[in-house]
C-alpha cells in the first residue's frame, strides 16, 4: 500500500483515529470538572483549554495543505476540513464558557468587554469569522458558492488564526512562550503556502510563454 495516497478502508480508519484523538482533550476536561479537578479557578482552566485547542486544530487544518505539498501525501487534505470543524468545535466552547461560566449572560458587560478590552475584540472578531467557514465547509456548499468564491471566502482562516494568535498573547501577558510558538508555526505554514504559490505561478508562466 502506497501510504501517500492510502485505500478507501486505510482513510476510513485514519479519519475515525483523528476524531477520536480530536474528542480527547474536551474527554479529558469533561472527566476533571466531575472529579473536580479544574484548580482553584475552574472557569480559567476551560476558558485556556478550550481557547488553546482552538488554536491548535486551526493551525493543524493549516497545516494540511503545505505538508501534502512537502511530502506528497495526498490523504492529508482528506482530515483538512475534520480538522477545520474541531477548531471551530472548541471555539464554540471557547466562548460558551465566556459567555455563560464567565458572564452568565449579562449582555450589557459582554458587550462593554467588546469594546474596551482588546483582547477580547479581537477573539470574539475571530470566532464571529469562523462561523461562515463552518457553515460552508460542506461540498454543496462549495458548489453553490462556486470554487472561487469559496476560496476566497475561506481565505479568512488566516486572518482568523492571526487573530487567534494576537487575542492568545494579549490574554496571557506574561509568559508570551506558548503564543509566540503559534505564531512561529503560523508564519512557517504562512511561509511554505506563499513558496508553492509562486513556484505554481512561476510555472504556469513558463507554460504560457510557450
Amino acid at each position: 500500500m502506497n501510504w501517500k495516497t492510502l485505500n478507501d478502508k486505510s482513510l476510513r480508519c485514519l479519519k475515525t483515529l483523528v476524531f477520536l484523538a480530536a474528542l480527547l482533550p474536551v474527554g479529558l476536561l469533561m472527566t476533571a470538572a466531575w472529579q473536580d479537578d479544574l484548580g482553584a479557578n475552574p472557569v480559567e482552566k476551560i476558558t485556556h483549554n478550550t481557547g488553546y485547542w482552538t488554536l491548535t486544530f486551526l493551525l493543524l487544518s493549516l497545516s494540511a495543505t503545505p505538508l501534502r505539498q512537502l511530502s506528497g501525501a495526498v490523504w492529508l487534505v482528506r482530515i483538512r476540513r475534520m480538522l477545520g470543524l474541531f477548531a471551530f468545535f472548541y471555539a464554540c466552547l471557547h466562548f460558551l464558557t465566556y459567555l455563560i461560566l464567565d458572564q452568565f449572560f449579562d449582555w450589557a458587560a459582554i458587550a462593554e468587554d467588546i469594546l474596551k478590552r482588546p483582547y477580547i475584540t479581537v477573539g470574539f472578531a475571530a470566532f464571529l469569522m469562523l462561523i461562515p467557514l463552518a457553515v460552508t465547509s460542506t461540498n454543496a456548499m462549495q458548489r453553490r458558492l462556486g470554487g472561487k468564491n469559496w476560496k476566497r471566502l475561506h481565505r479568512l482562516v488566516y486572518l482568523i488564526a492571526s487573530g487567534g494568535v494576537v487575542h492568545f498573547a494579549w490574554l496571557v501577558k506574561k509568559d508570551l512562550s506558548q503564543p509566540l510558538l503559534f505564531g512561529a508555526i503560523l508564519a512557517l505554514v504562512l511561509a511554505v503556502r506563499w513558496f508553492f504559490s509562486v513556484k505554481a505561478a512561476r510555472i504556469s508562466r513558463s507554460y504560457s510563454s510557450v
